[in-house]
């Protein structure tokens, strides 16, 4: 009537441990695979695309933020109009920063978003999302997490190297 009841099973059943262990083996798998697949920026100063022409960069402005966490944000704001007979879907950048130390430059190869709003803050979009017709004009921001110290403050250089038409 006393006697405690003895234990059932031992332990975890070895049906969990088989399915722990596989759901691990899916996620190191998806890593791994998800690694693999980013596309490499180039390293050197690329080629400027030839519809470039057709999409002046104008009233170019640096701005910086600090996070609370210490990070720095560097956002160049600027006008690009298309002036040329295609509809734009996409545009890729090369932002050279260079230095004063006879160095080669940084070189930052990002997308070029457009912004969609200002308020109550700056909200980007890419091209693709808003593509450029012939005659339109929009603003847009490229954003920047980390630059070079030995950076010389300057506007850097900007180079449309990719250009996506329709």
């Amino acid at each position: 009537m006393f006697v405690s009841k003895p234990a059932e099973g031992g332990g975890i059943p070895v049906m969990a441990w088989g399915v722990a262990g596989l759901a691990v083996l899916v996620v190191i798998i998806v890593l791994a695979l998800a690694g693999r697949h980013k596309s490499a920026t180039p390293a050197t100063i690329q080629p400027v695309a030839p519809y470039a022409a057709n999409l002046p960069l104008s009233q170019l402005a640096m701005s910086e933020s600090t996070s609370l966490s210490g990070g720095k944000s560097t956002f160049i704001d600027g006008h690009i109009q298309n002036t040329g007979n295609q509809i734009v879907s996409g545009i890729t950048v090369q932002v050279l920063f260079r230095n004063n130390e006879a160095m080669p430059p940084q070189i930052e190869t990002v997308p070029l978003s457009l912004i969609r709003t200002r308020e109550p803050y700056v909200d980007t979009q890419p091209v693709s999302a808003a593509p450029l017709k012939p005659g339109d004009e929009r603003d847009f921001r490229l954003i920047f997490e980390s630059l070079p110290t030995n950076w010389n403050m300057q506007m850097p250089e900007i180079r449309i190297i990719q250009v996506g038409t329709k």
